[in-house]
């Protein structure tokens, strides 16, 4: 019965799934690039950093938080509805694993975060623009684990 109804819902799942991703994903690549500016800015303008922490706070608890949960729960409910996802083959799994990575990394950015709002920010905004780049590749995994199934 949950099955049929998931199935039934699969369009509007996959909709608001993907939506979510997008809202994720916008946040993902624009916080890193908040914290290069504010790791190099603030030292030269500290008027400045109370601006960049209210700018990142809201970036993460009005955004990406609420992202990054939608995106599981529709994501969830498309790997239990019957005949989305075929666990005997390697693209899932695969999927998996990067999602978790970039679950990860976006816990890391939070982390992060909380750093800078207790003036212990010891990165550099190089190392903020490397780490700019992961959630970049972590997509480009996803995205062709899930359009071309490779295996």
């Amino acid at each position: 019965m949950i099955g049929d109804s998931l199935a039934a819902l699969y369009p509007w799942t996959l909709a608001f799934h993907v939506m979510s991703v997008l809202a994720w994903m916008a946040g993902l690549f624009y916080l890193p690039r908040l914290y290069v500016y504010h790791a190099e800015k603030a030292a030269e303008r500290p008027e400045i950093d109370p601006v960049f922490q209210e700018m990142e706070r809201k970036l993460l608890r009005a955004i990406m938080n609420p992202a990054m949960i939608a995106t599981w729960a529709f994501g969830l409910m498309l790997v239990f509805t019957p005949g989305i996802v075929d666990w005997s083959e390697g693209w899932p799994w695969v999927k998996a694993a990067m999602v978790l990575l970039m679950t990860w990394f976006h816990h890391a950015a939070s982390l992060w975060r909380k750093d800078f709002a207790a003036g212990r920010n010891r990165r550099s905004g190089r190392f903020y623009r490397l780490a700019n780049e992961a959630p970049t590749l972590l997509m480009v995994v996803i995205v062709i684990m899930v359009i071309v199934r490779p295996f």
